[in-house]
């Protein structure tokens, strides 16, 4: 299959064929529910969105190897090697950069998501609480939106770029969010806190009480309306960026309302388990996932059949232009 992909894709080259080939299978091992979504979409879309996959995996393993070694400083370093890299255009050897610059390049990805991104990753290094709504969202941005954002020139509009990105953006955010509310255990495991403290304050909660939480395995009354109060805001997320489906390229829409649906259901896994994110993780069975990936792949294949009557826009220069790479 992935000789198919790279082949529809027009990628020849040995080379960053292997470097492609690398990107997915770090996908279909660290991103399960990410790569059941990718394989809804047509097989010359998918070897990109693998390898933005594979960057962003790359920066996140900087991040949270437990390597003990490794000091916050060297781990900075790493960080800005990475982004040296990718500004000069030079992979040094790595697969995962080869072919991330290739597919930048090819859809004219505008560097700043890249930048924003890269920044997120640096803020993990120094910052373990956010006091409110607005720096969370700093964070966020970088960490989650701009994903969205860099996915959409692969994915395609049926109007422009400009007038999808909202709604890319909104869901890269709640798929983030829901994270954050699934995580908070192994979060507080990295010594980080992604719930807004004055929000947590609200109902009296605080680091302390989570993980007073954490130690007993168990989630207390006041953290459970303070999680219900977040999860009302995740899925109005949610809400706002389903409304951005019709925007996209017919072909891309079953992958994205796939990921959309199998995201959203962990949300409500995370309810219906009453909020007991302590010990258990809350995760959409197998059987379920196969049942939606499947529906999906019968709406995509439906959808690649069908002759497309609304020119598909895929310029990344309808957000902004990107800057050469000196």
């Amino acid at each position: 299959m992935t000789r198919t992909e790279l082949a529809a894709a027009g990628i020849t080259d040995p080379l960053l064929r292997e470097s492609y080939r690398c990107c997915r299978e770090l996908n279909a091992r660290h991103g399960k529910t990410f790569f059941l979504a990718t394989r809804l979409l047509a097989p010359d879309q998918r070897p990109a969105v693998h390898a933005l996959y594979g960057f962003a995996r790359r920066a996140d393993d900087i991040l949270d190897d437990f390597d003990p070694i490794l000091t916050m400083d060297e781990r900075a370093a790493r960080l800005d090697g990475l982004a040296q890299q990718f500004a000069v255009g030079d992979s040094g050897g790595d697969p995962v950069l080869a072919a991330v610059l290739h597919t930048a390049d090819r859809y004219n990805i505008d560097d700043h998501l890249f930048d924003a991104f890269l920044t997120s990753m640096r803020m993990d290094l120094t910052i373990t609480d956010y006091p409110d709504r607005a720096a969370l969202d700093r964070y966020v941005y970088g960490s989650a939106e701009v994903i969205g954002l860099q996915l959409l020139p692969i994915l395609g509009a049926t109007e422009t770029i400009s007038a999808a990105a909202p709604y890319a953006a909104a869901l890269g955010k709640a798929f983030q969010l829901t994270n954050f509310l699934r995580d908070v255990d192994e979060d507080l495991a990295r010594d980080r806190v992604y719930l807004p403290a004055d929000e947590l304050a609200a109902y009296g909660v605080d680091r302390d009480l989570l993980a007073w939480c954490s130690r007993r395995r168990q989630t207390e009354p006041r953290v459970r309306r303070a999680l219900a109060a977040q999860h009302e805001i995740t899925r109005e997320i949610y809400d706002y960026a389903g409304g951005g489906i019709e925007r996209l390229a017919p072909r891309s829409r079953p992958c994205v309302a796939t990921a959309l649906t199998l995201y959203s259901e962990i949300l409500d896994r995370i309810e219906d388990n009453d909020f007991e994110v302590f010990g258990q993780r809350a995760r959409v069975g197998t059987g379920r996932r196969m049942r939606i990936g499947a529906a999906g792949l019968l709406r995509a294949w439906s959808a690649r059949r069908r002759p497309a009557q609304i020119p598909e826009t895929a310029r990344a220069s309808d957000i902004s232009q990107p800057r050469e790479r000196t």
